[in-house]
C-alpha cells in the first residue's frame, strides 16, 4: 500500500509533507473544539444550541474562506496562499484561549473558520497538481489521513491538560497550543513551489484570464452543482457525528474523560486506517464505486452506533468501522475534483464545491444541537448523518469517472 511513496521525485514528497503537515494540523485546530465543549456548558452555562451555533459559525465561515483562498490561489499561487491560511487559523485558535463569553468565542472562532476552510482547498489543489496521475488519487488520500494524525493529538492533549489542570484552566491551554501549527509555514518557505502546470496556466492566462465566477458558466455548472451536492453530504454527515461525538460519550453514555479518549481513540485509528484504505482503493477501482461503498458503509454504521441499543462494550468494538467509513468518505475528494475542474479555475471551483458543502454540512451540528432539546441527542445525530450520506450517494452517480485524468495546462 506504501510502495508508490518510493516512487515519488525528492519535489513530490517535500510536497506530500507539506500538504499532510498542513491538513493534519488544521484537523488539530479545528478539533480543539468539540473536547472542550461540555466543560463551556458547564463553565459558561452555555446550551447545547449555542455550542452547535459556534461550531455552526465556524463552519459557514469556513465555506467563505475556503472559496476565498481557492480563487486567490488561482492569481497568486497555491504555496503563497496556503501559508497565509496556516497562519491565519493557528493564530485565531490561539486567541480562542483568551475569550471570556459564548459572544467573543463566537466572533474569534468564526474568524478561525476562514483560515481552516482555505487550507484543504489550497494544499488538496497544490497536491493533486503536483503528484502525477497514477499516484494522485493515494497521494490526496494519504494527505487526508493526516486528519486522524490531527484529531489523535487533539484527543491526546485534551487527555493531558484535563487530567493534569483544572477544568477552566485546561480548556484555555488547549486552544493556546493550537498556536504551534504555524511552525510547518518556515518548512513550506524553505521546500515547496508551485507545479509546472500552474505557472504554465498562470502565464497563458495573461492574454486570456479567466475569473472565478467561470464555475457558474453554463460548462462547467454541472459539475459546480454536484461536486457541492456531494460535499454537502460527505461534510454534514462527518460533522453531525465528529462534532457532537465527544459530549455524546460524556453526557449520554456516562463516560469519564479517560473513557471518552478511550473510545475516541478506536474511533480515530479506524480512521486513519480508512482514509489510507479509501485512497489506495480510489486508484484501484477507481473514484465513484470507493464513493459508494463507503457512502453506503456510513450511513450504516453511524445509525447503528447511535439509533440501536447497544452495549457500551459493543459500541467500543463498532467504533472502528464508524471512524474507518465516515472519514474514508473524504480520501478521493481532492484528486476527484482536481480532475474535475479546469486548470485555469481549479482553485476556485474546488474551493468552492467543498465548502460550499462545508456551509451547507455546517448547518448539521446546530440543527442536531437545538434537535437534542426534544429528543435523544444520539436518535438527532442519527436521523442527520443517515439522511447525508444519502445525498453523497445521489451526487456521485451523477458525475463521471476520473481515475487516471492527466492534467491539461489549459483546459
Amino acid at each position: 500500500m506504501f510502495a508508490w511513496i518510493r516512487e515519488l521525485s525528492g519535489r513530490e514528497k517535500k510536497t506530500l509533507i507539506a500538504a499532510y503537515g498542513g491538513w493534519s494540523v488544521d484537523a488539530f485546530d479545528f478539533m480543539i473544539y468539540t473536547f472542550v465543549i461540555p466543560t463551556l456548558i458547564a463553565v459558561w452555562g452555555m446550551s447545547k444550541g449555542q455550542a452547535g451555533l459556534i461550531a455552526t459559525s465556524a463552519l459557514l465561515m469556513s465555506a467563505l474562506g475556503g472559496w476565498i483562498a481557492g480563487a486567490l490561489s488561482d492569481r497568486f499561487g497555491r504555496v503563497r496562499v496556503l501559508q497565509v491560511t496556516i497562519a491565519w487559523f493557528a493564530c485565531f485558535t490561539f486567541l480562542c484561549g483568551f475569550t471570556h463569553s459564548f459572544e467573543q468565542l463566537l466572533i474569534v472562532r468564526s474568524l478561525q473558520g476562514l483560515g481552516f476552510g482555505g487550507e484543504w482547498a489550497v494544499g488538496s489543489v497544490m497536491i493533486g497538481e503536483i503528484i502525477r496521475a497514477q499516484h494522485r488519487g493515494k497521494a490526496v488520500g494519504a494527505v487526508q489521513s493526516g486528519w486522524a494524525v490531527g484529531w489523535g493529538a487533539a484527543a491526546l492533549m485534551f487527555a493531558v491538560y484535563f487530567s493534569l489542570l483544572p477544568d477552566d484552566l485546561a480548556w484555555r491551554a488547549l486552544f493556546w497550543t493550537g498556536l504551534a501549527p504555524a511552525l510547518l509555514v518556515f518548512y513550506i518557505r524553505r521546500n515547496v513551489t508551485d507545479s509546472e502546470v500552474f505557472t504554465a496556466t498562470r502565464a497563458r492566462a495573461t492574454a486570456q484570464r479567466s475569473h472565478f465566477l467561470e464555475i457558474f458558466s453554463p460548462q462547467l455548472l454541472r459539475i459546480t452543482l454536484l461536486t457541492s451536492l456531494m460535499a454537502t453530504g460527505m461534510q454534514g454527515g462527518y460533522y453531525a457525528v465528529t462534532i457532537w461525538l465527544p459530549t455524546y460519550l460524556k453526557t449520554t453514555r456516562g463516560l469519564s474523560v479517560i473513557g471518552t479518549g478511550g473510545y475516541l481513540a478506536v474511533i480515530i485509528s479506524g480512521a486513519f486506517i480508512g482514509y489510507l484504505t479509501a485512497a489506495w482503493l480510489s486508484d484501484h477501482i477507481g473514484r465513484r464505486k470507493t464513493f459508494f461503498l463507503f457512502a453506503v458503509c456510513s450511513a450504516l454504521t453511524a445509525v447503528t452506533y447511535t439509533l440501536l441499543p447497544i452495549s457500551d462494550a459493543q459500541m467500543l468494538v463498532l467504533g472502528f468501522p464508524l471512524g474507518f467509513f465516515v472519514s474514508g468518505n473524504f480520501s478521493g475528494v481532492g484528486a476527484f475534483f482536481t480532475e474535475l475542474f479546469p486548470s485555469r479555475v481549479r482553485g476556485s471551483g474546488q474551493g468552492f464545491a467543498y465548502n460550499f458543502g462545508r456551509g451547507i454540512g455546517a448547518l448539521f451540528p446546530a440543527l442536531v444541537g437545538f434537535l437534542s432539546t426534544s429528543m435523544r441527542l444520539g436518535t438527532a445525530i442519527g436521523i442527520f448523518a443517515g439522511s447525508a450520506y444519502v445525498v453523497v450517494i445521489i451526487a456521485v452517480a451523477l458525475l463521471p469517472e476520473t481515475r487516471g485524468k492527466q492534467l491539461a495546462v489549459y483546459d
